[in-house]
């Protein structure tokens, strides 16, 4: 009983600690970087970035040159485009996932005039409940104190429920794996020493 406690406060520490992430990478003018990020299904996700370019011979960042772009693509786990076009320098991008698994998020410079050194990329990713702006809803929506705690607190619980489901997701896939697996060596030797029978059985009728 004690374990199932502990897995469970792991497992919601874990879906609250997967709101935010910050990445900050460098990219060339025809390089492109990808990473993957695991969403259940019906999960918003927001992505805040800002760009600088980095000289390498001076060892200094600069302002990007307005003219510049970044390209984000973003594929579900079916390989399915989710998300690909141009974007400013600096600014957002988001998308829901309908599909649950990995997502593979990919950015580029799209730029008819290279950079002329490494783009700089400051990347926030915000995944679920993360995604929402309470203070603006509250704004927006003229809500009370109590009546947006109140809508925060449902969000959170209906990601982690949709946290839990992805958990069983993977759970089922593994469990299919390993079972595939088991068969393929269960069968392996079988298949092979049949094969090897048949030859022999062949290979003396040829006498």
């Amino acid at each position: 009983m004690a374990s199932v406690k502990l897995l469970t406060v792991f497992f919601l520490l874990n879906c609250l600690s997967s709101f935010v992430s910050c990445l900050f990478f460098h990219i060339g003018d025809t390089e492109r970087k990808c990473f993957i990020q695991e969403l259940p299904d019906e999960t918003p996700l927001i992505g805040n970035y800002w760009t600088e370019l980095y000289d390498t011979q001076r060892d200094e960042y600069l302002p990007t040159p307005q003219d510049h772009r970044i390209h984000v693509s973003v594929k579900d786990p079916d390989d399915k485009v989710v998300l690909s076009r141009p974007f400013p320098s600096e600014g957002t991008f988001r998308f829901t996932s309908h599909t649950p698994g990995e997502h593979q998020i990919c950015l580029q410079p799209d730029s008819s005039q290279p950079a002329g050194g490494l783009l700089t990329v400051h990347l926030d990713i915000r995944v679920g409940e993360g995604t929402y702006s309470y203070p603006e809803l509250a704004v927006k929506d003229k809500q009370t104190k109590l009546a947006l705690r109140v809508r925060q607190l449902i969000e959170q619980v209906e990601y982690i429920k949709r946290g839990y489901s992805y958990h069983r997701y993977k759970e089922e896939h593994f469990r299919l794996t390993n079972y595939n697996t088991n068969m393929w060596i269960f069968w392996w030797p079988v298949i092979r020493s049949l094969y090897v029978v048949l030859f022999i059985i062949w290979h003396t009728k040829s006498w």
